[in-house]
Parts: structure tokens; sequence; C-alpha cells
């Protein structure tokens, strides 16, 4: 027998099968759980976040579109469930590198592998020459995904500065980045 995809999965759960919700928490428990601990610290936080992902996933499953990954959906609804717990809190408590390092999977995802390269080619270079302020920002609004209201929230600062660092942070990458050979 065939395994069923992702999506399938979704759309078996959409009739209320929870044998198949069963199994898309089983594929999906392990990195999600990885990528929401390298976001704070409190296990039990990124339990609740977890939790409350599939449990979004049970009661709407047809808010997948079908277009995309459903990992990538899920990554959506995790962090955000994260942030709502977050916003919560009075103040955000940030993540150190060096749990980061310990909570590395030891198997990486497409996403991961994708992530290092970046890291370690260009663009990773750029990013380090930027404050670690702007840093911030760059992770939570572009690789992370939040919008600048709740990339405000989780680093703790105004939606303005949000912006403002952001639109600093991508006019210096773009100097760094884009030669002015390639001009013409």
């Amino acid at each position: 027998m065939e395994t069923p995809s992702d999506a399938q999965l979704l759309g078996r759960i959409a009739e209320g099968d929870e044998l198949a919700l069963r199994e898309l928490v089983e594929r999906h428990t392990a990195w999600l759980t990885l990528r929401l601990r390298r976001r704070t610290p409190d296990e039990d936080l990124a339990a609740e976040a977890l939790h409350d992902t599939f449990v979004a996933v049970w009661r709407r499953p047809r808010a997948f579109r079908g277009d995309g990954d459903v990992g990538a959906w899920l990554w959506g609804i995790a962090i955000r469930q994260l942030v709502t717990r977050l916003r919560k809190r009075a103040e955000p408590t940030p993540v150190t590198g060096q749990v980061i390092s310990a909570l590395s999977p030891s198997v990486r995802s497409a996403e991961d592998e994708l992530l290092i390269a970046v890291e370690h080619g260009p663009v990773g270079a750029a990013l380090r020459t930027l404050s670690p302020e702007l840093r911030r920002v760059m992770q939570a609004t572009v690789i992370d995904g939040l919008s600048t209201r709740e990339a405000a929230h989780l680093l703790g600062i105004p939606q303005a500065t949000v912006k403002s660092r952001a639109r600093i942070a991508k006019s210096r990458l773009r100097e760094q980045l884009i030669s002015p050979e390639g001009w013409s």
C-alpha cells in the first residue's frame, strides 16, 4: 500500500479521520518541535503551540489551499501559535545561540539545508555585517515569515521600529550583494 501524501491526509482529516491526523502528527512533530524550541527556551510554551497547531489542523484542514508544501503551512500555523502565547507574556524571552546549537536536528530538512547554505554563502556573510537588532528583524520577517506586527510583538519593539529596521537592513544588504559591475 502506498503511503499517503500530507495533502491526502488533510483530505482524510477533513472527513473526520482521526488516524490520518495521528499520522500527520507523527510525521511532523519532531521537526516542528525543534523549530519552535529555536524560538523559545520554554519547553511548555513550545509544546502548547505544537498542540494547538494540530488542533487548528483538525478544526480547519481545508484551510490548506493546496498550493505549496503542507509542512510550510504547518510551520506558519505553529509560529503564529507561538507568537500568540508570547503575546501573553510581559517580555519576550530571547533564545541564545547555545540553545539553538543544542537543539539542532541531527537530520536536517531541505529547508534547514537551504538556510545553512544561505548562512554560509554571500547572503550569510552580508547578514553578519548587520547589527544584532537588524539581524533579528530580518530573521523574524524574512526567514520566519512573520508580519511586522507579529515580529514587533515577538521582538518586544514597536511595529514602526520593525519596519524601519527592515528597510535599513534591506538597503544595507542590497548594497553589499549587488555589485556595480552588474548594473550596466
